[in-house]
Order: C-alpha cells, then structure tokens, then sequence
C-alpha cells in the first residue's frame, strides 16, 4: 500500500477491523495502525502481512485507528487521537467534538473485546531507533519484539493513548515505534513486529528469539508555557542529557535538564502547552 495508494483507499474500508479467527480457541489481541495518519509504517507493513496470513488459535482484529487522516496522510485532523483515551473531564470542548473523539468512542468497543493490543507507531525524529513504550505487565511479550530500548512511565506522564487505556482496563497495552517516519526500514521492522507479536500471543506458530533488551523510566514531559519553543540542536531519540544541560527556550526561558537524562520526542513547537520533549533515566540490571 504505497503513500498514493492510502490516499486512494475508500476510507469504509479502513473504518472496520478485519478480523481474523483461528482453528482452535485462545486469547483475543488486536494489531492497531495508522493512529496517526502520517506514521505509515504499519499501513504497509499489514498490506504485506494480511492477504496471506492464516491464525492458528484465537482471534485477531486488525484496524486503522484514524482513517481520514490516513486518506490525508496527515497525523491528525482536528485532534490528536492518541491523547482521545483518557476520561472527558481532561478534555477541552474543541477536543471532545472533534473528528478524533468520535473516532476513540468507536475503538473503546474493539479494545474493550481484546486482551492486549499492539499499536504501530513511528517518530517524527530523524535517525530514530525501534523501541518500545509499555508498562511491566507486558515484559513476556516486548522481549520478542524487535527493538532493544524498552521504555516504562508514559501512562503516567503522556496518559490519553491506546496502550494507555488496555493498562487502565486491566489489560496489556503496547506502543511499538518503528523508527524515523520516512525511513523505508520502518515498514520492515512494522512487519517483523507484527509477526513477533502474533507468535508471542500463540496466534501463530513461528520461531521466537529473546532480544537483549535495556530499560528506561520515563519521569517528564515538558509542555510549553509559551507560544514558541525552540531546541538548541535536533536532538535524536534516546540521546543522554547531562544534568543541566540546555535543550531549548520557551520564550525567552532557557530549560535544562534537571539531571542526565534520555530525551525522547524533542521538537520545536509554537503552541502554548505543547508537549516538547520528554526525559527518562535507565534502570540498571531491571531484569
């Protein structure tokens, strides 16, 4: 499924899930993509993935999360849809009559049914690396998936996405950043992430290799007190920050780290309360 064609696709075809039913009974997961419409990645990873597959045990729903920004191949429309998961008292007005919000309504019936979902992602940062964001609940089944960075802490820091709310509802919630956004290798790593997870879940019967994996504890996220921040350099995904390092200026406000860190998503951006960046530590030996 190439950029031209998404935007071709009729957008009823990516508004319902394909599901995917086994030969015997097992747990039920869903593979989620295109949550933002410009991380394709996944899109064309399950182009390659779905004409031919065949689930041994279970169930399988697979499902485009934001089909009219897919068609537009834009990240969002009005809103952004993986911060549409939390409760409505922490949405604004605009957010809850959004294109976004009615979409999220429309997914909480699917990830109500699943048990654990795997959401498809990739990074606005050049030269990003795969990782991982989950919680520890999800740790059997991350260290098959292809990225050596496991990061914990977004639900508590960056709450609102879908990951967020499988943990929320007791079950398994996991992100999988497949690199940089306009790096072809994404869609590779997209595709081997898919089957690895489909495999740990005995939805298939494939080969599985353990990753060395390390770990990493996000603890902030900076939101923008001015209509203009902007970074000191382009920084890459999983860079160390010494402490009091200077990242960027909110205005005329310099902000430094306030210890070594990893800084994840750093991009300049011109609206008050915007997320910036985020800051994370590793956790030495976790496992």
């Amino acid at each position: 499924m190439s950029g031209s064609l998404i935007l071709a696709v009729n957008i009823y075809m990516l508004e319902y899930p394909k599901i995917i039913k086994g030969k015997t009974p097992g747990p039920v997961s869903m593979v989620m993509v295109g949550v933002h419409g410009n991380e394709v990645c996944g899109i064309r990873a399950l182009d390659k993935i779905l004409p031919n597959l065949q689930i041994e045990r279970g169930e399988v729903m697979f499902i485009y999360g934001n089909p009219k920004a897919i068609q537009e191949n834009k990240r969002y429309i009005e809103a952004n849809l993986n911060r549409m998961f939390v409760d409505d008292e922490y949405l604004s007005s605009l957010e809850k009559n959004s294109y976004e919000y009615k979409r999220a309504q429309f997914l909480k019936e699917f990830l109500n049914k699943a048990d654990v979902l795997l959401d498809v992602h990739a990074s606005s940062v050049p030269d990003s690396t795969p990782f991982i964001i989950c919680e520890r609940n999800a740790l059997d089944i991350v260290k098959y998936l292809p990225a050596e960075n496991v990061t914990f802490g977004f639900d508590e820091i960056e709450p609102g996405g879908t990951d967020y709310y499988m943990n929320k509802h007791n079950k398994i919630g996991i992100c999988l950043e497949c690199g940089y956004l306009g790096n072809d290798q994404s869609v590779e790593v997209a595709k081997k992430g898919i089957l690895s997870f489909l495999s740990a879940q005995g939805h298939l019967k494939l080969e599985l290799k353990q990753n060395k994996q390390k770990y990493f504890q996000m603890y902030m996220r900076y939101l923008t007190r001015t209509d203009s921040f902007i970074l000191t350099k382009q920084f890459a995904d999983f860079e160390i920050i010494k402490t009091g390092q200077l990242i960027g200026f909110d205005g005329r406000e310099a902000v430094k780290s306030p210890k070594e860190s990893i800084i994840l998503f750093a991009h300049n951006t011109f609206k008050r309360g915007g997320e910036a960046f985020l800051l994370g530590e590793k956790l030495a030996d976790f496992y």
